[in-house]
């Protein structure tokens, strides 16, 4: 993408939003041409942060070193514990206080249009990291906003328009953390007992450079790497005490879904997801983590010995998956194969190193959290449609790929709601059904496999999950690994699932996207705006 022609669509996209912003008060054009150009004298900043994305060449495999896209930080004004540099190839780990004012100067050195989105942060939407913000080489934008979200774990990435699988793979991802009283209150592992796992799969060359191929395969199912690497790193064996620890676990990979689980069959102890803690820990005998996805385990050594070792692994499970033989339609269509993941991949070891018997003890409840019904909902006889769907080799939203401006009649959502969400995948018969200026036909549920859905702004409660498709031997493999307490701002969708979700739009109007977390799938144009106002 040139220059050129990237100030050419900016321009358009503007003299689009003009028409927008003019029937919408509290939301002006002004303001989206001026947004992140300059700091507001006003906004008195508690931490301020310069984050530069720029390429670096970095050590990762044994020999040549990698050449990469990272972001590197540094502390200009408040607690220098804001930041945590990681010694891989991932941008630092940015610690928060719920309440705190943050000034974040992204500066863009890479020779192509990039926007960072902060995952999972409750922020206006010219904070958010939309598309239509990015900027070129050797620009400036600047983010201002009060962290309003619970204790729990976040995260940043690129998010440029068609570029953001490329930007991420390359490494423009990292860590954020937030923290508040309640959290404090229950004496959760702290310090070195509270570890970082962000997981990622990449494909390397025999000289150590990222492999990044895609035919219409990976297109399709998005890429799968052949190495899964850790914190930025590979073959982690993690040295831990015979203690309790606190495991952050992210999947930053761009399209593999981790099945997790322990070596020797120990259940997972969950204590939070994306986002924040859970109102009491729950056991699961492994836990499916999709791109996007975040889990927080309490893993607690004390009864292992000295010398043992215990492996987190991303376990066996089956997708069935539709394929096309032949082109220009010769060959079967629809015929079901068994995708997924064949064999355990080892994901991280722990190495028991140390004994102590200082260690704390896993809480009876976390924090308390207001379950929402039907009778909550601003709008009970309403329930807003995400439809997935695929028509002429590209996947769908509602209808339609992504168009940066655009919104339809059922993607308008009043601002300060409590909206009921169905996520599915469509068939032609109930997309006809559902009008909305969304256009019926297509393959339905023959080209269908799992999305990761994301929905920009504060989290959800997921309210029921239903498995209507028949393949149910493929589905006993993931089922009892979905973790449907808590709050959530990214869900997996499995194949012939409708899922239920109340969401909170409050606050903040403007664009804010849903899109699949699958990146290629998200380049490709499964990607839309609620328009929220």
């Amino acid at each position: 993408m040139t220059s050129v022609n990237y100030r050419r669509r900016q321009f358009l996209q503007y003299a689009a939003l003009g028409t927008i912003t003019a029937a919408m008060p509290g939301f002006s054009l002004a303001e989206i041409r001026s947004a992140g150009k300059t700091a507001n004298s006003a906004f008195k900043a508690d931490v301020e942060i310069a984050l530069t994305a720029q390429a670096a060449d970095m050590p990762i495999l044994p020999g040549a070193h990698t050449h990469v896209l990272t972001y590197r930080g540094k502390v200009l004004n408040g607690p220098q514990t804001a930041l945590k540099e990681l010694p891989g190839y991932l941008g630092p780990i940015l610690n928060f206080e719920r309440g705190q004012k943050v000034r974040i100067y992204f500066r863009n050195q890479l020779p192509e249009p990039c926007i960072t989105h902060w995952h999972g942060m409750h922020v206006p939407q010219v904070m958010d990291g939309h598309p239509m913000y990015a900027i070129d080489q050797g620009e400036q934008y600047i983010y201002e906003f009060e962290v309003d979200n619970p204790a729990g774990t976040n995260w940043y990435h690129a998010h440029t328009h068609e570029l953001t699988a490329t930007q991420v793979y390359q490494g423009l991802g990292g860590l954020i953390t937030v923290t508040d009283e309640a959290e404090r209150r229950l004496e959760l592992p702290s310090g070195e007992y509270d570890l970082p796992l962000i997981i990622q799969d990449r494909s390397f060359t025999q000289g150590n450079q990222l492999r990044y191929m895609l035919g219409m395969h990976q297109r399709m199912q998005g890429f799968w790497g052949d190495t899964i690497l850790l914190n930025g790193q590979k073959d982690n064996v993690i040295p831990v005490k015979t203690r309790a620890y606190r495991l952050r676990i992210l999947n930053a990979s761009n399209a593999r879904i981790y099945k997790l689980g322990w070596n020797d069959g120990t259940p997972l102890t969950a204590i939070g997801t994306d986002g924040g803690l859970l109102p009491r820990p729950e056991t699961f005998p492994y836990i499916m983590l999709a791109p996007a996805e975040r889990v927080e385990l309490w893993v607690d050594f004390s009864d292992r010995k000295v010398g043992s070792d215990l492996t987190l692994h991303s376990l066996p499970y089956q997708i069935p998956t539709s394929h096309m033989g032949g082109m220009g339609g010769r060959g079967r269509m629809g015929m079901m194969d068994q995708a997924g993941q064949h064999e355990a991949l080892s994901i991280a070891t722990f190495r028991i190193a140390e004994r102590t018997s200082d260690s704390p003890k896993l809480p009876d409840r976390l924090i308390p959290m207001q379950r929402w019904t039907a009778s909550h909902v601003t709008q009970p006889d309403k329930t807003v449609p995400i439809a997935i769907g695929m028509r002429h080799m590209s996947f769908q939203l509602n209808g339609r790929t992504f168009e940066m401006e655009n919104y339809q009649e059922i993607e308008k959502i009043p601002v300060n709601s409590l909206q009921r969400i169905r996520i599915f995948h469509e068939s032609g018969m109930r997309m006809g059904r559902m009008g909305g200026g969304m256009r019926g036909g297509g393959m339905g549920m023959m080209m269908s496999q799992p999305h990761p859905i994301h929905i920009h702004g504060q989290q959800f409660q997921i309210v029921s999950r239903t498995q209507t498709n028949s393949q149910s031997s493929a589905y006993n493999t993931i089922k009892d690994g979905f973790i449907n307490n808590g709050w959530k701002d990214t869900v997996l969708v499995w194949l012939g699932e409708e899922i239920e979700i109340i969401k909170p739009f409050q606050d903040h109007v403007g664009l804010f996207l849903y899109h699949c977390h699958n990146l290629e799938h998200e380049d490709m144009g499964m990607m839309r705006n609620f328009w929220v106002g």
